[in-house]
């Protein structure tokens, strides 16, 4: 890389950290803005004296403007923002225009960003312009430019948080709908959309996620099996999707005779039209702008201006959005650019070493991603896709094609025969890209799981690194000792790769195969370690029953295989909490018989047809239900048959008994808050004796002291994700149990609980000795 590349990398660095400084702590932002001020006139009056200014006098009096600059913009935002930060807590009435596609959440709304041009109490607005997020019930019409009044209740974000507000909106109405090239978009995009439903899947609900960006029709499923296999982008309205549009036209045009200056203005503009067709939301707009460098300093020949070229973009994005620069997705943005115009063209060259220059190339690209975006990704997010790069090059010769022409479909739109033509010539390549996440997510290892954090960030970026330094090629015109510590680094990195390699292999036999061989044989009950939630195992005489599923699936599975268990018997869903019922698709098509609780809405009841239609025979859940499982026989305690005293959630959460045979004499208590508790006491005629109780709400500070004094359970279990946001379990219940005589067990210190009996005393075995015995 020359010098010029790296003359303005300074400035981009230097600006972006001022701005997570002025984001993260607002009131020095002004102190900040004047020291680098100060700085800026000090250095130019000193080289104004001396009569001569070097480059780097220059470079630092540009760097410290631009820092300025960037401090001033944060700090003018600053006032309007702590206005609209009072308004948290409370019911507001808001009027805004929308500036972001929706998207469907898992709590059933429909959530999109807004800027505000009123916030205030029913009947009294006050004139604020802030970012904010809205959730409203899911209707037609809240497209990018509508105009919207919302009333509902206010929650105020954390520092750093691009959205000032997030509003639970109870009720939404359109003001005015989008109007202009917004009104025509939006038309286009609805009309395509309902024109891909009609295909069939695996595809159609994908299609336009290619295409337009809009995934409200991608199954969970589907989006989860993306995001393990590193293809999520493709639907995210990432740089990818801007790369094609870029490329393609780019190509086109070449064909077609154009001269490159004309080809660069109509790749611009087909990315400007691109831009608004998929709505112009400040991540599309980011993404068009990295994604728009990236892709023409390689098209117009010139890489080595790339990093200039990023780097004037980044401060440009900063400098009108501060706050983006403490999203994740910008810092991906900005070092997947970086990675395709500085890393992939050297790592390219060391591949043709050893492969074709062609396919060489195909490997670089998305291989240089994920090598630098890695890092990042472990900051944030557990999963770390290792077949990633394998799904992209399946998916590569697809996704372009289902992009183009799947957005031509929707140009096509007032040509309804064209664009029916259009969109299933699109429909092929983007069921191409399904079945390849749904295949390649099947495979054994495609994600490993890392606590998120600063930690696993520099443990990747260390193997991500001697990956890189293992691949290149050695430079060229090294001089003796420059040689010297190349082959130094490559021995190094390639140790580094051998011993994580061995470690990997090693910590996955143990975690498959291997696994059952880890546990014990006598356990009766496991309370399975996975995070804030709960998954609770009963075992007798081979028969399994799972109390609840647990947030998320993977952790589910990795418990269930380190039991040994292949199939469960019974499945109890106390309640369709996402942290108790979040990771059922684990244990789909391996179920005998449900009972669940109250369904509350149409997401819980496809969460029980998926069961059925896996096999699993369904009952609804309440009291005096009875059974048995193996030699120990199961009761339900609660919640009544036709009660309407507690509606479906926490307050009707399945409480179910185990006693009998060899498993120790259980209680398991749902979310129940401390008015059921009560009402249990009375209805169930609870008796001590209890060996084993599960706590309440993952032993939250609403509890009813009369029912743990009345079950006096010799073992407490506190099913709890460790460092979680709701500060469970609480001191107060901790205490509480503590006060009965019970012994505490929590799988936030002690990881997987196992509970055993032999010769009729209990036996505890845990994966840390943290308090309590190991």
């Amino acid at each position: 890389m020359t010098r010029s590349d790296v003359r303005l990398l300074p400035v981009a660095v230097g600006a972006w950290a001022v701005t997570l400084l002025g984001v993260f702590s607002a009131p020095m932002t002004w102190w900040i803005a004047g020291g680098c001020a100060l700085g800026a006139v000090s250095i130019l009056v000193v080289a104004w004296r001396r009569a001569h200014a070097t480059t780097g006098a220059g470079l630092a009096i540009v760097t410290l403007a631009v820092m300025t600059a960037a401090l001033i913009s944060v700090g003018s935002a600053l006032p309007a923002r702590t206005e609209a930060v009072e308004s948290g807590g409370r019911v507001v009435e808001v009027i805004a225009g929308i500036t972001s596609s929706a998207s469907v959440g898992q709590d059933g709304r429909l959530w999109f960003e807004a800027q505000t041009a009123s916030i205030g109490v029913r009947g009294e607005p006050r004139s604020v312009s802030v970012p904010v997020r809205i959730g409203v019930e899911p209707g037609d019409g809240f497209d990018l430019g509508a105009e919207i009044r919302v009333v509902g209740e206010a929650a105020a974000t954390d520092a750093g948080e691009r959205s000032v507000l997030v509003i639970y909106a109870g009720e939404a109405e359109i003001v005015q709908a989008a109007q202009g090239v917004f009104g025509v978009a939006a038309d286009l995009r609805q009309s395509f959309i309902e024109r891909a439903a009609r295909l069939p899947e695996p595809g159609a609900g994908l299609l336009p996620g290619l295409a337009v960006g809009d995934t409200r029709a991608v199954s969970t499923e589907l989006n989860d099996d993306m995001r393990t296999t590193g293809l999520s982008h493709l639907t995210a309205v990432s740089g990818a999707n801007c790369a094609i549009v870029v490329g393609a036209v780019f190509w086109l045009s070449a064909l077609c005779g154009c001269r490159r200056g004309l080809r660069v203005l109509l790749s611009a503009a087909a990315l400007s039209g691109f831009v608004i067709l998929v709505t112009p939301e400040p991540s599309v707009i980011r993404a068009a702008v990295m994604a728009g460098i990236a892709m023409l300093t390689v098209l117009i020949g010139r890489p080595r201006a790339g990093a200039g070229m990023l780097a004037l973009g980044v401060t440009g994005i900063l400098l009108v959005d501060p706050w983006l620069a403490a999203t994740p997705g910008f810092a991906l943005s900005a070092a997947a650019s970086a990675a395709l115009i500085l890393f992939a063209p050297p790592l390219a060259r060391g591949l043709a070493r050893m492969l074709p220059a062609p396919l060489a190339l195909a490997i670089a690209v998305p291989l240089s991603a994920q090598l630098v975006c890695g890092p990042i990704i472990a900051l944030f997010a557990e999963q770390q896709s290792l077949i990633g790069v394998v799904a992209n090059l399946l998916a590569a010769p697809a996704a372009p094609v289902a992009t183009v022409v799947g957005m031509l479909a929707c140009l096509a739109a007032p040509v309804p025969l064209l664009a029916d033509l259009l969109a299933a010539s699109a429909w092929l390549p983007t069921a191409w890209i399904a079945t390849t996440a749904t295949t390649a997510a099947q495979v054994p290892l495609a994600q490993v799981l890392l606590p998120a954090g600063i930690p696993s960030a520099l443990f990747v970026a260390a193997v991500s690194a001697a990956i890189g330094v293992v691949l290149l090629r050695r430079p060229s015109a090294l001089s003796g000792r420059a040689q010297s510590w190349w082959r130094w680094s490559r021995r190094c990195s390639a140790i580094v790769l051998i011993v994580v390699s061995g470690g990997g292999a090693g910590l996955a036999a143990l975690d498959g195969p291997l696994a059952p061989l880890r546990t014990p044989e006598g356990w009766a009950i496991a309370a399975c370690d996975v995070g804030q939630g709960d998954a609770l195992v009963v075992r007798s005489a081979g028969d399994i029953a799972l109390i609840d599923t647990g947030p998320e699936p993977d952790a589910l599975r990795s418990c269930l295989r380190s039991l040994g268990v292949e199939r469960i018997d019974l499945l109890v869903l106390t309640h369709f909490d996402l942290d108790h019922a979040g990771g059922v698709e684990a244990v789909e098509g391996r179920v005998g018989e449900v009972l669940h609780g109250p369904t509350s809405d149409q997401a819980d009841q496809r969460s029980l047809d998926r069961l059925e239609a896996g096999g699993a025979v369904l009952h609804d859940a309440s009291a005096g239900l009875h059974g048995v499982l193996g030699a120990t026989s199961w009761r339900v305690l609660w919640p009544q048959r036709d009660s309407v005293a507690f509606p479906a959630g926490n307050d009707a959460s399945v409480v179910v008994e185990f006693a009998g045979g060899e498993v120790p004499r259980s209680l398991f208590l749902g979310d129940l808050s401390a008015a059921p508790q009560r009402m249990l006491m009375r209805t169930a005629q609870l008796t001590g004796g209890y060996a084993v109780v599960k706590v309440a709400h993952h032993g939250s500070a609403d509890q009813e002291p009369g029912l743990y004094e009345a079950v006096h359970a010799t073992l407490a279990i506190f099913s709890v994700g460790t460092g979680n946001d709701y500060g469970h379990p609480r001191e107060d219940a901790l205490a509480l149990l503590e006060a009965t005589g019970s012994h505490l067990l929590r799988t936030d210190q002690q990881g997987r609980i196992l509970i055993g009996m032999q010769a009729g005393e209990l036996q505890v075995w845990t994966e840390s000795s943290v308090g309590g015995p190991g």
